[in-house]
Formats: C-alpha cells, sequence, structure tokens
C-alpha cells in the first residue's frame, strides 16, 4: 500500500517522532576528513546529566538493483573495521555538496557497477547505529536496467578489489536469514523487497524517488 493509504491507527503510535534533549556540552575531539567524534553532554528527563559520545555521518545511499530476472547486483569489497570480505550492493556517501540522495545513488550505480536504470523507488530509510552515529541511509530500488554508455569510471583504493556479481533475490534473501550476509544495506533492502511484494500495490507502490527524507532534508 501506498504511504498515502495506510490505515490511520499506523499515523500515531508506532511512527517515529523528532525530539531534542537539552545539551549543555559540546565537543568535538576528533575531525576527519568526512566523519567527526562528538561528545555531548545532555539534560535527561529525570535532570540528570549524561555524555552522549557518537559519530557526525553525512549520510549515505545505497541501491538495490533488481534485474528482469529477478536478480541483484551485488559488489564484494573488502572491509577492514570487520575483517571481512562482504557481500554488498552498490552504495556510497552524501559527500558531493548540495548533491540529492537520489543523483548520489544514480552516480553510485555508474561508478561501481556501470549501470543506469529507469525507474527509481525509494525502498526504505533507516539509521544505520543511532546509538552512537547520526549516519542515516536510504535505499533505493532501481529497476529497468541497462549498461551506461561513455568511459568506465577509473577506480581507486580499495575499490580496486571490487567484484561484481548478479545474485537470485530469493538466494539473497535465504543467505540473509542464514546468517551468512552481513552488510546491513543489503540485508535491509532485500528484506524490503520481499515485504513491498506481499502489499497490495507491490513493488509500484514504493515512495517516488524523490520522496521527502526528515534525516537528511535537501
Amino acid at each position: 500500500m501506498n504511504v498515502d493509504e495506510r490505515p490511520a491507527r499506523f499515523e500515531t503510535r508506532f511512527q517515529d517522532t523528532p525530539e531534542e534533549w537539552r545539551v549543555t556540552e559540546t565537543a568535538t575531539p576528533y575531525q576527519g576528513r568526512v566523519t567527526a567524534m562528538r561528545t555531548e553532554v545532555v539534560t535527561m528527563p529525570d535532570g540528570a546529566f549524561a555524555r552522549r559520545d557518537y559519530l557526525v555521518h553525512p549520510g549515505a545511499v545505497g541501491v538495490i538493483a533488481l534485474d528482469e530476472r529477478d536478480r541483484v547486483l551485488v559488489l564484494r569489497q573488502y572491509r577492514h573495521p570487520v575483517r571481512h570480505k562482504l557481500w554488498e550492493v552498490p552504495a556510497g556517501l552524501l559527500d558531493v555538496p548540495g548533491e540529492p540522495p537520489l543523483g548520489a545513488a544514480q552516480r553510485e550505480l555508474y561508478e561501481e557497477a556501470h549501470h543506469k536504470a529507469d525507474d527509481w523507488r525509494v525502498l526504505v530509510d533507516y539509521y544505520n547505529t543511532p546509538g552512537s552515529s547520526s549516519e542515516a541511509i536510504r535505499v533505493f530500488l532501481a529497476r529497468g536496467l541497462s549498461e551506461a554508455t561513455g568511459e568506465r569510471y577509473e577506480a581507486h583504493g580499495e575499490e580496486l578489489d571490487l567484484e561484481l556479481d548478479w545474485a537470485p533475490l530469493d538466494d539473497l534473501i535465504a543467505l540473509v536469514l542464514a546468517g551468512e550476509l552481513h552488510n546491513p544495506t543489503l540485508v535491509a533492502g532485500v528484506l524490503a523487497v520481499h515485504a513491498a511484494r506481499t502489499t497490495a500495490t507491490g513493488l509500484d507502490g514504493l515512495r517516488p524517488a524523490d520522496a521527502p527524507w526528515p534525516a537528511r532534508p535537501f
């Protein structure tokens, strides 16, 4: 069902709501190229004070690129913090000033997989680790896929080791539930595709690609 068609009971009790507790102290002990570590002292509801350390993150987008054979475009990449090569989907940071989320998703699909898509929808939005990071992620569904024209993007650094493949959606879902796949954007994305298909309007009822995103209002 479309968001506008949800029963009224879904609009209130179980809907996330913005709220901000008063900050009495703030510091940035580390500032990196893209992210930063911030320390803040906040006032709790009972009047007590609590220190919160968290990662300040620009946000990111991911793409579930689904072809006419019900296969998902996947990439295998080394991730040093977890010491694993993970199967993932095209994704990237919102680190280009002024670039809208859809533009970032289209760029990532082109750069990482040299593909383009005719049909874009918002699949799912989530906070990756809300207890310790401000990172917000929007996952798009891309259909009507074709190989991009022009020169291929010249990979650098860890992207030189990327492996590209096409995986059946049902296989990915089974592997997620078996604990064999761990990338959060892939996990959330393929499960969201499966869930969307169970609704009355299916994938065509997903939000438009330029749907509002309060976490990252462009």
